[in-house]
């Protein structure tokens, strides 16, 4: 029994900031954002949207494409790091708003990671015979925890949400591998501080990234026993398109091959790798068996990667 993705879903809010918009209001310009980071806009949520209102819209339509019905979903795993509240989770509240009445459901904290240990988890539970079909949403509402007068946190992050639906597809597809990991002595470069804003060490925090993408996606395609020819898509946690092309570097693929969505975006943190996923799909650069990695790292630290033969 494999486990893999049958139905994808996205939501991002409607308004847009682009790199202009912040010139106004912080020592930053488009030239400097653009050139360090890759980003040209991210998408904000209003005052009256939280994280799980983001979430909703995803999750709805990951089961419309998966052609099932909200009671069929057994577990609902959410990754975020900007639930709407402590408790109850993102995902109880999914739970209750989707009418998915015979699901569990609990919120992964892994920061930018969490989507992939979402699905890692998922995988679990699916291939146990636990359950039938699971729910995987990566959210994120950043702007809520983001010091928009601080020039470098504010430009870098956005809000939105990615939705999948797990279940058993045929054999040889699916997630053929994952690799998960953590170094609890790195939080000090990365975590929401006492004013409940966004505190990172720029320069830690990317030399982490760079090692750490590299080495896990070659892993991962060892644990896959795949070669890196394999590889039809790379898809990397969208947080600067530095780090994401070191990674294709390392992993010595074609520009073709890297999957950019920053631009649009910016760093939507459990969001987007799955944000990303959706958006290849929905342009036609995804078919069946093609061969997709995914990696991630985030607040913690975490990282995670995943090998997937796409299709059902």
């Amino acid at each position: 029994m494999n486990a893999g993705i049958i139905g994808l879903g996205k939501y991002v809010p409607e308004k847009v900031v682009t790199n202009f918009d912040l010139e106004k209001t912080i020592d930053t310009n488009d030239e400097w954002i653009r050139t360090r980071t890759g980003i040209e806009e991210r998408r904000i949520a209003g005052d009256e949207q939280d994280t799980s209102d983001l979430a909703i819209e995803a999750a709805k339509k990951a089961i419309e494409n998966a052609n099932i019905s909200a009671d069929q979903i057994g577990l609902i795993l959410v990754a975020t790091v900007t639930p709407d509240r402590a408790f109850p989770s993102v995902a109880c509240q999914i739970q209750e708003k989707l009418g998915a009445v015979n699901a569990a459901a609990m919120d992964v904290s892994a920061a930018c990671s969490g989507f992939i240990y979402a699905l890692a988890t998922a995988k679990q539970f699916i291939e146990s015979n636990s359950y039938k079909y699971v729910l995987v949403v990566g959210v994120e509402k950043l702007s809520k925890v983001t010091d928009w007068n601080d020039r470098n946190t504010a430009v870098l992050f956005g809000d939105g949400a990615c939705a999948a639906v797990m279940s058993q597809v045929s054999d040889g597809r699916g997630i053929l591998a994952f690799e998960l990991g953590a170094d609890g002595t790195g939080g000090k470069h990365l975590y929401l501080n006492d004013e409940h804003t966004i505190s990172m060490n720029g320069r830690e925090v990317f030399k982490f990234a760079v090692r750490q993408m590299g080495e896990s996606a070659v892993s991962v395609l060892e644990k896959a026993q795949l070669s890196k020819e394999d590889v039809d898509l790379l898809i990397p946690h969208q947080a600067n398109i530095r780090i994401m092309e070191a990674s294709r570097e390392r992993l010595e693929l074609p520009e073709a091959k890297l999957s950019k969505h920053i631009h649009k975006y910016g760093n939507t943190s459990s969001a987007s790798i799955g944000l990303a996923l959706a958006d290849e799909l929905e342009d036609g650069k995804i078919n069946d068996d093609d061969i997709i990695v995914l990696v991630g790292f985030g607040g913690g630290l975490t990282w995670g990667a995943a090998v997937i033969k796409w299709g059902k």
